[in-house]
């Protein structure tokens, strides 16, 4: 494969078009043009099809695009660690993979300790689902997975489960809901509109356990797996969340919202996974180190 034909497909597909690509890699449309249908050619397939006077990507142009942005982002890698090394500076990459299930202000609390280190770290964070990170760090994509549950044994996965910690949960409403709802905490959750997280989420299950032992019957309003866009709805009142404690305060200044109560009855556990049963990785180390001297400290 001629990897020029390839990054002129890229180019493209990030522009927008071969028109835009052109202007950014001042090159004319027709030689770009010319360039992707030979990496079509030597592919087998086609990377675009017409809609309008649009491009856009085939299935098979989707799937190349995906892999080269791996290959493009492995060159910048490659660059900036031989850069590194030229400078006389050693570079640490710590890949790190966050479960989408995973408030962000605790994945940055996680992290912060990474960055601390006296060492130069390069920090590059994916986000997806926790299955999704598995498989990557199973081929070593991966240097870490922080998820909210542990790996289960039913996954053909060689890596190692390394609690953090835990934190209660507590439950925000925005003011003027607060203020209509009747009765103490946690009865006043009974008939209330209720922002739940999704289906498949931990979290999720212990809540509605927790829901059923208490009798409660809150009004299901909307289901996000997105922890920050079901706070944006909260904001706006659309109904009460839930949200770990140790971010009450944080919780309660970005978003507006006032706290109906905390049980202790739904807890939250965090683990960090690894390929390595004993940990070497000096970011890794430094993330468990500070997990275990105070983790999640309001």
């Amino acid at each position: 494969m001629n990897f020029k034909h390839l990054y002129y497909f890229w180019a493209a597909a990030k522009g927008g078009g071969v028109v835009r690509a052109g202007e950014q890699l001042h090159i004319t449309p027709q030689t770009l043009s010319t360039q992707i249908k030979l990496l079509e050619d030597r592919l087998g397939c086609r990377l675009f099809r017409k809609s309008g006077r649009r491009l856009e990507l085939t299935e098979e142009g989707r799937t190349a695009l995906r892999y080269a942005d791996q290959i493009f982002a492995l060159g910048a890698e490659l660059e900036a660690a031989l850069q590194g090394a030229r400078d006389g500076e050693r570079t640490l990459d710590f890949r790190v993979g966050i479960a989408d299930s995973v408030p962000k202000a605790i994945a940055y609390r996680l992290l912060e300790p990474a960055l601390a280190l006296t060492m130069q770290v390069r920090l590059v964070c994916h986000e997806g689902t926790f299955d999704d990170l598995l498989a990557q760090i199973s081929v070593h994509r991966l240097d870490l997975v922080i998820a909210d549950e542990a790996m289960g044994k039913r996954l053909s996965v060689k890596a190692f489960n390394h609690p953090l910690g835990t934190t209660t949960m507590s439950f925000f409403a925005a003011p003027e809901l607060k203020r209509s709802l009747t009765g103490s905490f946690p009865k006043c959750l009974d008939g209330a509109p209720m922002l739940y997280q999704g289906a498949s989420s931990a979290m999720r299950q212990r809540l509605d356990f927790w829901l059923a032992e208490h009798a409660l019957r809150p009004r299901l309003i909307g289901e996000f797996d997105d922890a920050a866009l079901m706070k944006a709805f909260g904001s706006e009142g659309r109904g009460v969340f839930m949200s770990p404690t140790v971010l009450e305060m944080e919780t309660c200044s970005q978003y507006g919202v006032k706290l109906l109560g905390r049980t202790p009855e739904l807890v939250e556990e965090f683990f960090a996974i690894s390929v390595e049963r004993r940990i070497t990785h000096p970011c890794v180390i430094a993330i468990t180190q500070a997990a275990r001297g105070q983790f999640l400290k309001a």
